[in-house]
């Protein structure tokens, strides 16, 4: 979820988002109305979508601050693609660990080409020496559930395909992957480690999540959901997840839902190590806590930290801050704890 416009940043590199309109088209011999409107989204009766994208940039080959990246395909058919970020540090270790990154937007809005997870992820790959895969998937509500997590799960299988042939991952690290995202990223990370410890076939070691304000709910209200100054982002919330779950399921499916996922015992046993990050002022901070206390429930070593004086997402309207830089350097030491 989303609950602030996306729309300005304070960035170095840029200062303020432009606001665009993506259309998916379809024809209709009657005026469409519009069926699901927020700052960020419109959906019509005929299936047209309407989304607001703020600033993208372009991958590049040159030469950013201590990293460099481009765009590759995982599943053209789909299609599936990502932004891979590699560092360029003088003195580099001999292997580096990947860090699979899923970006937020309510799993309806979002892409890492935006401008402000593009510096995150860039920046965070020359913080942590780390190589950065970056997954676009495919958006809901012409894809729902659980085609992002299918669709995420694929970048894996991608990564060890891949490496023999490019050049870019002949230092990756394929027993060295860590799974990270924010909002719905955080819960695309959780359903990607779930879908790795039951493929038997996984050409991958996860080794840790890494969960940034992570996007989980219910039908059951939070207490902060039932207060009165809570209903815009309850609405927007809600919102946000009919368009995602499949038709004719609520917020009680079990991609949404931690307590109706089944997940056996002997596969919380394998689950990797998490950390949890959360904000003092995010709406979702009570689901994020609730998720790192599921999984210390669980068996699952979990470690929580809060930021303090901050909102959803921040690193991403804000990839500069002294606060983002902090969030890269505690993902630094988890990555390199292992």
């Amino acid at each position: 979820m989303i609950n602030q416009p996306p729309f300005h940043i304070n960035c170095n590199h840029h200062s303020i988002y432009t606001k665009t309109l993506h259309f998916l088209t379809t024809t209709t011999t009657m005026e469409p109305t519009i069926i699901v409107t927020s700052d960020f989204i419109k959906a019509y009766s005929d299936g047209t979508i309407e989304r607001f994208i703020p600033e993208t940039s372009p991958a590049s080959l040159d030469l950013y601050d201590g990293y460099k990246c481009k765009d590759v395909t995982i599943d053209p058919s789909k299609p599936i693609t990502a932004r891979l970020f590699i560092p360029t540090a003088a003195v580099m270790p001999p292997s580096l660990p990947i860090v699979v990154y899923f970006h937020g937007g309510g799993f309806a809005i979002g892409s890492t080409t935006w401008l402000g997870y593009h510096h995150f992820l860039g920046d965070l790959s020359a913080a942590t020496k780390s190589i950065v895969l970056s997954v676009d998937y495919r958006l809901a509500p012409e894809n729902r559930l659980p085609i992002a997590y299918e669709d995420s799960y694929a970048s894996l299988v991608w990564l060890y395909k891949q490496k023999p042939s490019d050049s870019w991952l002949q230092d990756a690290d394929l027993s060295r992957v860590f799974l990270s995202g924010d909002s719905a990223g955080g819960n695309i990370a959780h359903q990607v480690a779930i879908r790795a410890i039951r493929d038997t076939q996984c050409p991958v070691r996860v080794s840790g999540i890494l969960s940034i304000h992570p996007y989980f709910g219910s039908e059951k209200r939070t207490e902060l959901e039932t207060k009165v100054e809570s209903a815009d982002d309850v609405k927007s919330n809600d919102m946000f997840w009919s368009l995602s779950v499949p038709k004719g399921s609520n917020r009680d499916y079990d991609g949404c839902n931690l307590e109706k996922m089944v997940v056996s015992m002997s596969e919380w046993n394998r689950f990797p190590d998490v950390l949890v990050f959360v904000a003092e002022f995010d709406f979702l901070k009570e689901r994020g806590v609730e998720y790192a206390e599921f999984l210390k429930g669980k068996g699952v070593k979990v470690e929580l930290i809060e930021t303090k004086d901050e909102k959803h997402v921040f690193h991403v309207f804000r990839p500069d801050s002294e606060e983002t830089k902090l969030l890269q350097s505690q993902m630094n030491e988890f990555i390199h704890s292992f």
